[in-house]
């Protein structure tokens, strides 16, 4: 059985200490195992506050690397690339310190950004991306945490879209593990759970939702075909709903959410919370 987690994107973003000070008591109050916190921008929440906040609680945490605008390693200058190791190493230091055993993420681009490339073009950009992330793996595993690579939509990136491309990127990497988000494998793979086995010993996070970023099970998705898939792959981790608010402008628009996915945000967490639950029992 999985343990269940939710993202606090569900409900407010930036995230802050203030916020997560509110939502924390009502994640655990709802049932959820664990948290999945955002880094936006370091600072924005104090690690060794979320910490003993979610000691407290009794829940655990898993921690999100963002990609906006400026965020890149690759195809950018070195300073850029620099200032993108840097950020991604800091957040391998909160998740670490809060208990995270990972940080998921996009970890290559920045999300929206998408451009033309030849084969040697994607090439190049792999082996960047390659001797970028390096350092970032080490820094990581030496605070025992692991990076997750999260391949994204064709509306969102050009470089990584599928499982298999993430696979072949991280090729050389030893360490670096593969994050599944069923939003966008929806979207990018002809058979998920095919995907889904075929990082069998790479998949370190996964995140879940309906096909229109909504309540899992409100879909067409075969969730007990992906949940079979994950139990073949060896993931044992939790599973993570990441959804987002309507109600903030710029979340609305970097997710292209322009309706409300469920009567509220808080049903849709409680009901996904419950559909997980019940499907993992064979229900």
């Amino acid at each position: 059985m999985h343990t269940i987690g939710v993202n606090t994107w569900v409900w407010a973003s930036p995230l802050d200490d203030r916020t997560l000070a509110e939502l924390a008591p009502e994640v655990a109050a709802a049932g959820f195992d664990c948290i999945e916190l955002p880094v936006e921008n370091l600072g924005d929440w104090q690690p060794g506050a979320a910490a003993r906040l979610l000691a407290g609680l009794g829940l655990s945490a898993s921690v999100a690397l963002v990609m906006p605008p400026g965020r890149e390693l690759v195809a950018a200058d070195d300073a850029t690339v620099k200032s993108t190791q840097d950020y991604l190493k800091a957040v391998a230091d909160v998740a670490a310190e809060v208990g995270s055993p990972v940080i998921a993420g996009p970890a290559y681009s920045s999300v929206g950004r998408t451009w033309k490339m030849s084969e040697a073009e994607r090439a190049a950009c792999l082996e960047q991306l390659r001797d970028n992330l390096s350092p970032v793996i080490e820094h990581a595993r030496s605070v025992g945490v692991q990076v997750a690579v999260e391949p994204l939509n064709r509306y969102e990136t050009s470089l990584l879209n599928t499982v298999a491309q993430t696979l072949e990127a991280l090729s050389e990497l030893d360490g670096c593990g593969v994050a599944i988000d069923v939003y966008h494998q929806n979207i990018e793979e002809t058979d998920i759970p095919a995907a889904i086995r075929a990082a069998t010993g790479r998949i370190a996070h996964v995140q879940v939702c309906a096909n229109d970023r909504g309540t899992p099970g409100t879909d067409h998705l075969d969730w007990p075909g992906i949940l079979a898939a994950l139990a073949d792959a060896g993931y044992t981790g939790p599973l993570c709903i990441e959804s987002f608010t309507a109600h903030n402008a710029s979340i609305a628009t970097a997710a292209s959410i322009w309706r409300p996915l469920a009567e509220s945000q808080d049903a849709l967490a409680a009901d996904g919370l419950a559909f997980l639950r019940k499907i993992q029992k064979g229900g």
